[in-house]
């Protein structure tokens, strides 16, 4: 009885571990971008998204990932991040990051996106009149991401 339930037990934690869904790390200059394919160089502006059943999307730029959002209906997501600007390699949750559009900041598909996880450090970057900062709601709006 005591081997059974120890067994069942086991089996348990076995199964509510490998079942976790969590984002793979990116690995530069080796993966591509699920949208345009392009080898993922750029630490600053990468993106990813797991879905609900783990499966992972990866991308060289924020706009990459947006873009794709804009063409399909994207649902069951899991996890959704950006890199963070300010610390290059850094992935932060998409939902809470400030996104800024600077002309000063080159991204790799020339929309000049840019995202931070704090809003004091965007405020650093952000210098311009034609410089404007977005959250991720408005962010998606622009993009037209349904």
């Amino acid at each position: 009885m005591k081997n059974g339930l120890l067994a069942i037990f086991v089996a348990i934690l076995l199964l509510s571990t490998s079942c976790t869904i969590d984002a793979e790390k990116i690995s530069y200059g080796k993966d591509a971008c699920h949208y345009c394919q392009m080898t993922i160089v750029d630490q600053q502006h990468a993106a990813q998204y797991v879905t609900s059943k783990g499966k992972q999307f990866k991308f060289d730029a924020i706009e990459c990932m947006l873009n794709e959002f804009s063409e399909k209906t994207i649902q069951n997501t899991a996890i959704i991040l950006v890199a963070d600007y300010a610390n290059p390699g850094v992935m932060t949750d998409a939902n809470n990051a400030i996104y800024l559009i600077s002309e000063k900041i080159k991204s790799p598909m020339g929309d000049f996106l840019s995202a931070f996880s704090e809003q004091e450090t965007a405020n650093k970057f952000f210098s311009s009149e034609v410089d404007t900062l977005y959250s991720w709601i408005s962010i998606k709006e622009k993009y037209s991401v349904k």
